[in-house]
């Protein structure tokens, strides 16, 4: 059994490093202090960085993401330093980062009690990001062995592509983390029902983490709505709604963390005697026509 922390991250103003850097270590504190052992925060929220520039800088939609790059070594340092004296595993959700290539991509990182264990792009954008934000899509997925399980990451509308879970399941994923950023409660059920359906097709869990609350001073992340949320597969012993735990409000007024227990063991146990094998039987679509 683990404990695991999803936040429904309220996007909040904090001018100064320190401001922002006492928020972040309450935040986890906060987590770790009711014994979980795995957080997970939302995509871009490293954005939340922007507070730090000037109005008209962090005002501009790439001149935002620009400005915050002197930003991220300490920003990560944060996250590492957090993840090893509070003896957790923190995916702090992600923020745009510009590559030796010139090119800005969204990416996640995950931090560990020995510290950093890695990273995982944003393998699809969605129209903002190409169209308006010009993020490009990174390559490749990445399974991460933990003392509490093998994790995968999905960015957000990746979670909407049923091949890219499948990859991580075969790779022997029990757990994908699911940080998104949407700014619809429309946007925020397409990602869940992806959730769900990654779940369910694939028999492992998947913990989501969304940001909330109304930025007006941030083009990137003026509005966000979204619920924090575990979901397993709909069989023997898990919730016949396949929703372990799930926040009660769609938009709080402040970041608020979900704490769930999860018994991976009762997971894998589905997927050897559960009433469906959908893992199992995945290729047989292929030859149904």
């Amino acid at each position: 059994m683990i404990k695991v922390a999803a936040c429904q991250y309220h996007i909040d103003l904090f001018a100064t490093w320190d401001a922002y850097a006492e928020h972040l270590t309450t935040l986890c504190e906060d987590a770790a202090g009711q014994g979980a052992e795995l957080l997970l925060l939302p995509e871009y929220a490293g954005l939340v960085l922007t507070g730090q520039l000037q109005e008209a800088e962090r005002g501009d939609l790439h001149g935002s993401i620009a400005g915050i790059q002197p930003l991220l070594p300490r920003w990560l340092e944060l996250c590492e330093s957090l993840a090893r004296r509070l003896s957790i595993y923190l995916q702090p959700g992600s923020v745009a980062v510009l590559d030796d290539d010139g090119i800005y991509r969204n990416r996640a990182w995950l931090f560990g009690p020995d510290g950093c264990l890695g990273t995982q792009d944003k393998l699809i954008m969605t129209r903002f990001e190409l169209e308006q934000w010009h993020i490009a899509a990174g390559n490749g997925l990445k399974v991460f062995d933990t003392a509490l399980g093998k994790l995968g990451i999905l960015i957000c509308y990746d979670n909407e592509f049923p091949l890219l879970a499948r990859r991580l399941a075969e790779d022997g994923a029990d757990l994908i983390l699911a940080p998104s950023c949407t700014d619809t409660e429309a946007g925020f059920y397409r990602v869940r029902i992806g959730c769900q359906a990654r779940a369910l097709e694939n028999q492992l869990a998947v913990l989501h983490a969304s940001t909330v609350g109304l930025a007006p001073w941030s083009p990137a992340l003026d509005e966000n709505y979204g619920r924090a949320a575990l979901y397993v597969p709909s069989d023997y012993g898990m919730p016949p709604s396949g929703v372990l735990a799930e926040s009660p409000e769609l938009c709080p007024a402040q970041s608020r963390w979900l704490i769930a227990d999860l018994d991976l063991d009762e997971v894998r146990r589905v997927r050897e005697q559960g009433q469906v094998f959908t893992r199992r039987d995945w290729p047989e679509q292929f030859g149904a026509g």
